[in-house]
């Protein structure tokens, strides 16, 4: 068995010799797999629409595309007009609205265009119904005119606070698009730059006009905006900012280029071979290189540390090299497969999105391990580089022997004081809230969320519900029980808080009966029976225009209709819950024996369920990640004691880290819900190479003082100068425009900060505390 193992060494002592015996052909071995695999980053694709966010199985996906396979779909792009008079009623402004509406209808994929120009209005002319725009081609402006357009705009349900505020200050187009779903990326970029272009060409007509653009293809459109920008800001910034700090911290020219070319090609690879898997970049996916670059230099920090170490010791390069590789190749390999069990947990997330960050996190992770342990050491054999010990370098390990002697002296009143945040972080945890706001998801400074503020303000949120309700027979729509029943939901979702604007068939129906009793305000009701309500439905779709029919609200055979409502911009709890109340309502409401189906869905109730049942699904990984992680460690580092005791020091980061996050904001969205398993595989990193160093000692018969303040000594600054590197690149991150990746960025920032304190004065005292027996060699 011994000759087994010491074979097993030997060998790896062999292969980890190979890279620094034999630099120029690992380099070109190397060179030659990284460019093979970098081939396969022109099969990457990128997809920025909502969609990719859910699973084709999501509950609430499928009642959606339920929801819009019966009836119109309710993709739109809706431009808000607003003067700066503060009237949209005045002449030039309705000419504004008129001709931009006609020019709408060009829009690409368009199936529908909706404004105060075309509301199709309808009054009795005698015995006959007129239904007609409401500016139409004829309109001559005046001001009796104008003021009749403003009655009907201000005081009709269908209109008021959906494409006219209240006060009549704002008013918005709304154009619904047919996208065939070939390209919806380019489909929706299409749709965006055509909307673009003619509201250029209206702006320089009116100057006294803003312009906003909101609705659902311009959230995919501001995805793949927000996905752009990182790519092009947080990268190179990253870049620069590990270029800063590997000079600051390593003073040598060489090592950091030798470091940069690690890095670089660890991403090359990772996008090249995610190509070649067949994958697609999305909103999540471009921040990879940066999380890539930031993991990559903590395994070259670690090797470079320690090959300083013994050249300042007096070893010549080659021996310094491999000296270090045989240090740190357990434990740069141990931290890597810990931080890719981290991210692969991230396949148990509910959102496809969440699910290719992980896979290709670690992914990548790996590939920069193998490049660690290869490409590096050859290339710090071929570089011409010395290291000269000097009055730095030699002040720098004082330091770490100073706090070595701090964190043994004070351990009594460490220990204490650290179960004290733990516990006190623990009891804020519950402080936190689950919220998936998607217009929060963008930055203030978006114009998409700047449109939705606006509208938020002035007229109405940007959420929306599409409710659709089922008779369960053909004409079930016109038959007067239901009717009854519609018409006393509707009147409920008006009195909700939440509600902004109702669409509804029943004001079209009670403005009909209206209509065909001269236009007697006394008879806007409802029809008093089945018969009089069908014949009001056909007359009616036999007035509409090619475009404005009722497939937006009722189906073909008419036994289900469709109502949209209009929300404020609201929260996960506060969208669940309405959504709630809206089923209770029917479940209270509707008589027992009737046949009445009820289903609600849009895309944000979409976000509004995915982060709950995305935190459900990383709770449930959590523990499998830790007891994985902890068996690795126990085996890597042939210790029951200390792979138990590292379980401490892996959980406590993520723990405070939570609770801090309770003071700061107490928001837990999509990205947050995955931060706990994404760390717990990083954090391990300091653990790992602190307990490795500290074990290494401890089985020579020293102390565990003793051993706590070599592992300081050895281990301390590199430690240090990783955790600076890995911070600064998840801050990079907490700076993307898109809420998701910053707050991702900024916990765990927070949370890989919180674990180097705790590895430097948390995990000595543990391991002065129960691991105190005399070791006899």
């Amino acid at each position: 068995m011994n000759d087994r193992a010491e074979n097993n060494r030997s060998q790896v002592s062999q292969w980890l010799k190979y890279s620094v015996n034999s630099p120029w052909l690992t380099l070109i071995t190397c060179l030659v797999l990284i460019l093979f695999a970098s081939i396969g980053a022109k099969n990457l694709t990128f997809r920025g629409d909502y969609n990719i966010f859910f699973d084709k199985t999501n509950p609430q996906l499928m009642v959606f595309e339920d929801i819009q396979a019966r009836f119109a779909k309710t993709d739109s792009l809706a431009v808000v007009i607003s003067p700066d008079d503060g009237n949209v009623f005045t002449a030039k402004t309705l000419k504004l609205i008129r001709d931009f509406t006609d020019d709408a209808w060009q829009t690409p994929y368009s199936s529908r265009v909706d404004s105060l120009a075309n509301y199709q209005h309808t009054e009795a002319i005698e015995d006959d119904l007129l239904v007609q725009d409401l500016v139409h081609d004829e309109f001559a402006f005046s001001p009796k005119e104008i003021n009749k357009v403003k009655h009907i705009a201000l005081s009709e349900p269908a209109t008021l606070s959906s494409i006219v505020s209240t006060i009549g200050d704002v008013a918005v187009i709304n154009i619904t698009v047919q996208l065939p779903e070939i390209d919806k990326t380019a489909e929706v970029v299409e749709v965006h730059d055509f909307v673009t272009e003619i509201i250029k060409t209206y702006q320089n007509q009116y100057p006294g006009v803003t312009f906003y653009k909101a609705g659902v293809v311009e959230l995919n459109h501001a995805l793949m905006a927000a996905a752009q920008q990182d790519m092009m800001t947080l990268v190179p910034l990253m870049l620069l900012v590990v270029l800063v700090f590997l000079t600051l911290m390593l003073q040598s020219f060489f090592t950091v280029l030798a470091t940069l070319l690690v890095i670089i090609t660890s991403v090359l690879a990772t996008l090249g071979l995610s190509g070649w898997f067949g994958m697609y970049m999305n909103i999540a996916t471009v921040n990879i290189p940066t999380l890539v670059l930031t993991l990559a230099v903590a395994d070259c920090v670690h090797i470079v540390a320690t090959m300083r170490h013994h050249m300042l010791e007096g070893k010549e390069k080659s021996q310094a090299i491999i000296m270090s590789l045989k240090v740190n190749a357990l434990p740069v390999i141990i931290t890597s497969v810990t931080t890719s069990l981290g991210f692969l947990m991230m396949n148990m997330s509910d959102s496809p999105v969440l699910r290719n960050f992980g896979s290709l996190a670690s992914l990548g992770v790996m590939i920069a391990c193998v490049l660690a342990l290869s490409l590096f050491p050859a290339l710090l054999q071929l570089f011409p580089f010395t290291i000269e010990s000097s009055k730095n370098d030699k002040g720098k390990p004082l330091l770490m022997d100073r706090l070595a002697d701090f964190v043994i002296t004070k351990r009594v009143v460490l220990l204490p004081v650290f179960i004290i945040i733990v516990l006190s972080s623990i009891a804020l945890i519950p402080q936190n809230k689950i919220s998936d706001d998607s217009v929060k998801y963008f930055h203030k400074s978006s114009e998409f969320r700047q449109a939705a503020d606006f509208m938020k303000e002035h007229i109405s949120g940007m959420g929306t519900i599409s409710i659709a309700i089922d008779t369960g027979e053909e004409q079930g729509i016109v038959a007067n029980e239901f009717l009854a029943v519609n018409e006393a939901f509707t009147g409920w979702l008006r009195l909700q808080p939440e509600v902004h604007h109702v669409a509804s068939m029943t004001d079209t129906f009670k403005r009909l009966n209206k209509n065909m009793h001269g236009d007697d305000n006394a008879y806007y009701r409802l029809p008093e029976n089945r018969e009089l309500a069908a014949q009001y439905l056909l007359m009616y779709e036999m007035s509409l225009p090619y475009g404005l029919d009722l497939n937006n609200q009722i189906n073909i055979d008419k036994s289900a209709l469709k109502l949209q409502v209009t929300i404020d911009n609201l929260g996960s709890d506060e969208l669940v819950n309405l959504e709630n109340r809206i089923y209770q309502w029917f479940t209270k409401y509707t008589p027992s024996d009737s046949s009445y189906k009820v289903s609600a869905s849009s895309p944000f109730v979409m976000f509004a369920h995915i982060g709950e049942a995305n935190m459900r699904s990383m709770l449930l990984s959590l523990p499998i990640s830790l007891l994985l992680i902890s068996g690795l460690l126990v085996v890597a580092l042939r210790s029951l004691k200390l792979g138990l005791l590292s379980m401490i020091p892996n959980m406590v980061p993520a723990l405070i880290g939570f609770g801090f996050w309770a003071l700061i904001s107490g928001e837990i969205n999509l990205g947050l819900s995955v931060v706990a398993s994404l760390t717990l595989g990083i954090v391990v990193d300091d653990a790992v190479h602190f307990l490795t160093k500290y074990q290494s000692v401890r089985k020579k018969g020293r102390s565990a003082e003793e051993s706590v303040r070599y592992a300081f000594h050895t281990v301390g600054k590199a430690l240090m100068i990783t955790t600076v590197v890995l911070v600064s690149g998840f801050l990079v991150l907490a700076m993307s425009s898109f809420r998701i990746n910053s707050d991702m960025g900024q916990l765990c920032s927070i949370v890989i900060f919180l674990a180097l304190l705790v590895d430097l004065f948390f995990l000595p005292c543990l391991l002065m505390l129960f691991d105190n027996k005399r070791i006899t060699v």
